[in-house]
């Protein structure tokens, strides 16, 4: 495959962050999808959320599959780890790289045909084991590699490009994550960057496994009249629940919001999350309120999008299996086998 090498020249009046990068370094190579593909929207997403937070590129691994989707992390993040496994298999190496190196943060970037079929089973393992990663779904309900076919996630109902019609009921991966134990639950649409860098600033900020499905349009195989994946028929049906920004660690002097509009919630790291809310009566630290709210939007024809849930109090699997602070890679001889008498120890306690 040829690849078009982007000139390494930086323009003098780009401004470096905290790290002393700037915008420019979180990007990778250009391009190859489809002119006007949503997917290229979500990568310029992560660029700017990356460079907001100050991330160091080194300190990233981004995983994927395979599809459309699973090429993306080639266009972003260029200097960060990088590891694309076979179809459906992201969230178990994902698992593995982070129990051997918790001090990275961990892209897990996939698609309705890599999460929803053949890595439905990953998926769920992941999010029920609280893998910390920021999963994100790149979903356009269809399998744009092989022409258009519907993937597991369309909507029953919906008309391809050629006019078949789909008659099966989809799989809602929103719906599993939440059942499923996610402790950070959202959904984005590509063409709605305002809400979408939020939404993933706060994933990476979550102290827990991270979910956003992103509704992503196929120019090519799902943009047109009958798809309820296309771009006017999200934007027309589009329901933000809430609306997200942050606090900076430092002290911040902020309007004074009308009560019961705004919720604020600590993370992990000290920041605030502050969610507006759109819907007076939405709660997203209730697990199965949100559940009900998305089933009920969804139920009048709407496309429920935000943030959906989030659990202040998140762990991952490294607390549930309590591993030591220093990543596991790091040990030592001298670490894994303390000797006779600590193993002595160790098969007493089991008796």
């Amino acid at each position: 495959m040829t690849y078009i090498a982007k000139p390494k020249l930086h323009h003098p009046s780009l401004v470096p962050n905290k790290v002393g990068y700037t915008r420019r370094d979180y990007e990778g190579r250009i391009s190859t999808l489809c002119a006007g593909c949503g997917h290229d929207s979500i990568s310029a997403a992560l660029i700017q959320a990356c460079y907001a937070l100050d991330i160091q590129p080194h300190r990233v691994a981004k995983l994927s599959g395979i599809g459309c989707s699973s090429k993306t992390p080639d266009y972003f993040l260029g200097a960060s780890h990088g590891f694309n496994t076979v179809h459906g298999r992201m969230p178990s190496v994902l698992t593995g790289a982070n129990m051997a190196n918790r001090e990275l943060l961990y892209l897990g970037i996939s698609g309705d045909g890599d999460s929803a079929s053949i890595g439905l089973g990953q998926f769920a393992h992941a999010m029920r084991r609280g893998v910390r990663m920021v999963y994100i779904v790149e979903n356009n309900g269809v399998y744009g590699l092989t022409k258009g076919q519907f993937s597991a996630t369309a909507d029953k109902g919906s008309k391809s490009k050629k006019g078949a019609v789909n008659n099966d009921n989809p799989v809602d991966l929103v719906a599993l994550a939440l059942q499923l134990g996610a402790t950070y639950v959202g959904r984005g649409f590509s063409g709605d960057k305002t809400q979408l860098v939020p939404l993933i600033e706060g994933a990476i900020r979550h102290g827990g496994a991270a979910f956003i499905d992103v509704i992503s349009p196929c120019v090519a195989f799902n943009n047109h009249a009958g798809s309820t994946r296309s771009y006017d028929q999200v934007r027309e049906h589009n329901e933000a629940v809430n609306r997200i920004d942050f606090i900076d660690l430092a002290p911040a002097v902020v309007a004074e919001p009308a009560a019961g509009q705004v919720l604020e919630l600590a993370q992990h790291d000290g920041s605030i999350m502050r969610l507006r809310k759109l819907h007076a009566d939405f709660d997203p630290t209730d697990r199965r309120a949100a559940m009900a709210r998305m089933q009920a939007l969804q139920a009048e024809g709407e496309i429920p999008t935000g943030l959906i849930y989030v659990d202040p109090q998140a762990t991952d699997l490294h607390h549930a299996m309590n591993t030591i602070p220093r990543a596991l890679n790091a040990l030592g001889v001298s670490d894994l086998c303390p000797g006779a008498a600590a193993l002595d120890k160790l098969n007493a306690s089991l008796r």
